[in-house]
């Protein structure tokens, strides 16, 4: 891609009524967005950096635009995954790398990958952290979605479980703990969730804590995601994880992403396909991994007050993949 012109720079997107998990509360998505330009074609990336991983926007900004040079004189999308590491800088790069990769060819990325889409992906919709009056009725009030995410926090989650199960007594559930539970409340919590028919639970316990998962046998599936972010790094903890969370802003991107979908595979893991609080650009690329998938969070643009223009439509609780038309497409 020599002669590549890049531009970088943040946008904020209001979310619907906040957004809560156990580490905190936050109103509004804040996202970097990546262009890079060639030949009258411009090819788009989304990322989010996350505090999480000690990610700001400024660095994140920074790190991307280090690279200016070395984009312009044709640093290739392979080569950038040992310039940067996994993370939301990255990730836009690589995102927008494949965009305009297949812009100049004239084709999509599925057709560069040899790929199809689902034409309809049902994803969870997530209900924020809040008492558990007030998670039942949320759960109540979202009649489209089949699927719904649970953000619990610890203190106080089985009564959460217990009046969510009353309030939906036929939906489907996942919870995500981000965290939050400790090896003194991982038994209960584990049997409430057996009792309230819960499918996944994720990452129950700090990722530097999770060791103890080996030696349980859990009655539901423990997904991993702050434990999980490469391929590489997969052999270390599969004896803890049933399932994993693939996101591209952990991954570096889609073509880590697709990496370690073939890894977990081969290791006999299921998988989530999950994202930040983002816009339909940052999710498009997930759609390509979407018919492998054991389960799809893919809901962010559906917490925004907006997305852009151009983004996915919902119909049913179902994310309508060809009403995406920020990435990917061949013009």
């Amino acid at each position: 891609m020599s002669g590549t012109a890049l531009a970088v720079f943040a946008e904020r997107f209001p979310i619907a009524g906040g957004f809560t998990i156990s580490r905190g509360s936050k109103t509004e998505a804040e996202v970097v967005t990546v262009q890079l330009s060639q030949d009258g074609k411009t090819g788009w990336g989304e990322c989010v950096p996350y505090a999480r991983y000690g990610e700001r926007i400024d660095q994140t900004i920074g790190a991307i635009t280090a690279l200016e040079m070395e984009i312009a004189g044709g640093l290739t999308r392979l080569q950038l995954q040992s310039r940067l590491p996994p993370g939301a800088a990255r990730n836009g790069l690589d995102c927008a790398m494949w965009d305009l990769e297949a812009k100049l060819a004239g084709r999509s990325v599925a057709d560069l990958l040899g790929r199809s889409t689902p034409a309809e992906i049902v994803t969870a919709f997530t209900i924020s952290l809040d008492t558990p009056q007030r998670m039942a009725a949320a759960a109540a009030k979202a009649e489209q979605w089949s699927l719904l995410k649970l953000k619990l926090g610890g203190e106080g989650d089985i009564e959460r479980l217990m009046a969510v199960r009353r309030a939906v007594p036929n939906k489907r559930i996942i919870v995500d703990a981000n965290e939050a539970w400790s090896a003194h409340n991982l038994p209960e919590n584990l049997d409430a969730c057996q009792r309230t028919r819960i499918e996944l639970v994720e990452q129950p316990l700090p990722a530097d804590q999770d060791q103890i998962l080996a030696d349980i046998v859990s009655p539901v599936a423990i997904c991993a995601d702050e434990s999980a972010h490469v391929g590489s790094g997969l052999a270390r903890i599969e004896a803890r994880y049933q399932a994993i969370n693939i996101k591209l802003d952990k991954t570096g991107g889609l073509t880590e992403a697709l990496a370690l979908m073939a890894v977990a595979r081969g290791q006999g893991m299921k998988v989530m396909l999950g994202c930040m609080v983002c816009t339909s650009l940052s999710i498009e690329p997930l759609t390509l991994l979407a018919a492998d998938a054991d389960w799809c969070d893919l809901d962010g643009p559906f917490l925004l007050e907006r997305d852009r223009p151009g983004g996915f439509d919902c119909v049913d609780g179902r994310l309508v993949v060809d009403s995406g038309k920020l990435w990917g497409i061949s013009s």
